[in-house]
């Protein structure tokens, strides 16, 4: 293909090509005045002249034609595996491929759009559009069409935005009637205080489904089930969730699945929400002034989150030493409200060289036992009084005290080091020193001599005795430390040691914060890849079991890290909520997502992508009318250009006639013999014509 054009190449610049045009005409203008018979030939003269300099020239280009290109975008988002959508889009895809290539002169490109940012985002096929035609002149753009069910996430408000003027076709798969339930969250809170209820609230919402009946809601916490609420579609309905704990509480809410539903993956929704603790309340008693006891209470202030409530018996009733009584302290022992009425106020209870005083009547022993038996937290650190006789192992606490005295003292000095058990325990794994041999840490030189009668010493002293025991009872927890030498690593003393590392660790753990537990499992996602732990002190642990939201099961193997520490890790084939089980432990995570944008909307759909199209001048239409039909692919026929380009049984794709130059021919006309003959000409007649007169 050729084509043929005038062009100039002016030998002077266009400004004073137009000053000399003008004094031509001038000079012109005047002759004619005088009366002048060869104006005419003068002008001839001069207008050759001028063109001249404006040297004119044919070109002539050789143009090939390039074919139009025709993105086709399949949609392989999440949503497109549901019922037959995915199938349809193959087929679809095999009967573009023939129909575009009898067109001949058009070149398709076929761009599959997969999920983006993991389906964070939903279906985002004009993002995969724009990607795919990066390369292309958006003047070879003869139609772009879409294979998708209809819910895309990243439809542009203005067709100007296409970046192309050509038609948009939809073909849509799925089929009319399509029927689903969906759970949709109005509000989910991201944190809440531990102790507190959280409000989550949700509605139920049904796409062709007729009927008005109440759906019940089943909800769950961390795998345990909460009370049900019933509810009709379209009703907002709110969730009441306590946070039992710190850390993650995973929520699940289920609808129940209708006849013929589309999928059963939006009928679950989850919501995590972060446990957190508003202020720790913490209750410690001394039983008498001591040098530990200013550590006790800085290591307790130092934290703006902690609500100290600190009491010293500075004087106990057997001890007569004739004060008079408005000479003696400051206010009474409360104890009444602190073991009696409030003693459930407290996160934390702190027995510091307590002993068996007569201070507090038995009947507030048995309330202490109750309430760790009832959930609370428990730490008694021991002093020479435990013992003997006085000490509180001889009271009715003895049932939640996991360590029995002997009777005897170790007074000298010794390094406290950490046990097989604590090797393996969370609360002194890794402390800071423990590595070494012994230990990098300042020694001690009292310690009571017990046995330990249930839980698990973590940490041992002289002669490999029980130092630090831990012990779960009922739904509390209990620690016991047989020594009073702590203050010494607060102080320094001989190098010190890790007092704030190994109070913090011990103090969560009585408050029962998820990492912490000597057995636990524990699941966390990245992506599609899923990191397994399973802490244990257990020499052997039993497999994992994970069962993926499809209800498939499989094993897991798990092998050692660290000492009692064990890992794996499992890639998820599916997005949603995995269950982790170890023997009666079981853990939750969520792959993807917790509530996909993608499978919000399932229900294929014309009506998203209408305007956009038909303001192309394109179609929406579906590929097949029933369930399991097969699909009627429309005709595509090559059209000039049009207000729009489909009808009832056919599309059309706008011919661009785009081209590419492969060579270019120049021909001069003002420059060479025939041009210099034409101006010598014009100006050999006028001087002549001038000279005859």
């Amino acid at each position: 293909m050729s084509d043929i054009a005038l062009a100039f190449t002016p030998l002077l610049p266009w400004p004073a090509l137009a000053a000399l045009a003008a004094v031509g005409v001038i000079v012109l203008f005047a002759s004619l005045r005088a009366h002048g018979r060869g104006a005419v030939w003068r002008a001839l003269a001069l207008a050759l002249t001028l063109l001249a300099l404006c040297d004119p020239a044919l070109v002539r280009e050789q143009r090939e034609p390039l074919k139009t290109i025709v993105p086709v975008v399949l949609d392989r988002s999440e949503s497109q595996t549901i019922g037959e959508r995915m199938a349809q889009t193959d087929a679809a895809k095999a009967a573009l491929e023939a129909a575009l290539a009898k067109l001949g002169d058009v070149e398709p490109r076929f761009i599959d759009s997969v999920r983006q940012g993991g389906a964070t985002d939903g279906t985002k096929l004009f993002q995969a559009l724009e990607d795919g035609l990066k390369d292309a002149p958006r003047e070879r753009i003869g139609a772009a069409i879409l294979v998708t069910d209809g819910i895309v996430h990243d439809i542009p408000a203005r067709v100007a935005a296409l970046g192309f003027k050509a038609p948009l076709h939809a073909l849509v798969t799925g089929h009319d009637g399509e029927r689903d339930r969906r759970i949709e969250l109005v509000e989910a809170p991201r944190f809440g205080i531990v102790g507190r209820d959280q409000i989550i609230r949700a509605r139920v919402v049904d796409s062709n489904v007729g009927g008005a009946e109440p759906v019940v809601i089943a909800a769950r916490r961390d795998g345990e089930p909460l009370a049900p609420i019933a509810a009709r579609a379209g009703e907002v309905v709110d969730i009441p969730v306590r946070i039992e704990h710190g850390g993650q509480n995973v929520v699940e809410l289920e609808a129940p699945v209708l006849p013929n539903e589309l999928t059963a993956v939006n009928n679950k929704a989850v919501v995590t929400i972060e446990g957190v603790r508003d202020r720790l309340k913490v209750l410690l008693v001394s039983g008498e002034p001591h040098p530990g006891e200013r550590s006790w209470r800085n290591l307790l202030r130092s934290d703006a989150n902690v609500e100290l409530v600190h009491f010293t018996i500075l004087r106990p009733p057997e001890k007569l030493d004739g004060t008079p009584a408005h000479e003696l302290s400051l206010i009474a022992f409360p104890t009444a409200d602190l073991f009696g009425r409030k003693i459930n106020e407290f996160d934390l209870i702190i027995f510091d060289r307590y002993s068996n005083q007569t201070i507090l009547p038995s009947v507030y022993f048995d309330n202490i036992a109750r309430y760790v038996d009832n959930g609370g937290a428990f730490l008694i650190a021991t002093g020479p009084d435990f013992a003997t006789v006085q000490g509180l192992y001889y009271s009715p606490l003895e049932g939640v005290i996991p360590a029995r005295p002997d009777g005897s003292l170790y007074e000298r000095a010794f390094r406290a080091h950490v046990s097989k058990d604590g090797e393996k325990h969370p609360v002194t794994r890794g402390l800071e020193g423990s590595r070494s041999n012994p230990p990098a840490w300042g020694e001690w030189f009292r310690q009571v001599d017990a046995d330990v009668v249930k839980g698990n010493s973590i940490l041992s002293g002289a002669n490999d005795k029980p130092l630090l025991v831990l012990s779960r009872e009922g739904k509390g927890r209990v620690a016991t430390l047989l020594t009073d030498q702590l203050w010494l690593w607060a102080r320094g003393y001989d190098g010190g040691g890790p007092h704030v590392d190994l109070m913090r660790r011990l103090a969560h753990w009585l408050l029962k914060e998820p990492d912490l537990e000597e057995e636990a499992l524990r699941a966390s996602a990245h992506g599609h890849d899923i990191t397994l732990e399973r802490q244990s002190l257990k020499d052997d642990t039993t497999p994992v079991t994970v069962a993926t939201p499809s209800g498939a099961r499989a094993q897991i193997a798990l092998s050692r890290a660290e000492p009692g520490l064990s890992r794996a890790h499992y890639a998820a084939k599916e997005m949603g909520l995995h269950m982790f089980e170890s023997g009666e432990l079981k853990a939750l995570v969520n792959v993807g997502p917790e509530n996909p944008r993608e499978f919000r909307e399932v229900v294929s759909t014309t009506e998203k992508l209408r305007p956009l199209a038909e303001a192309s001048g394109g179609t929406v239409r579906r590929l097949a009318r029933d369930a399991g039909g097969a699909i009627a692919l429309p005709r595509i026929v090559a059209m000039r250009d049009a207000s729009t380009f489909g009808g009832a049984d056919y599309i059309g794709v706008k011919r661009t006639e785009a081209s590419t130059l492969r060579g270019v021919e120049v021909a001069p006309l003002a420059i060479g013999l025939w041009g210099m003959l034409a101006l010598l000409g014009a100006i050999v007649f006028a001087w002549g014509w001038e000279g005859r007169r």
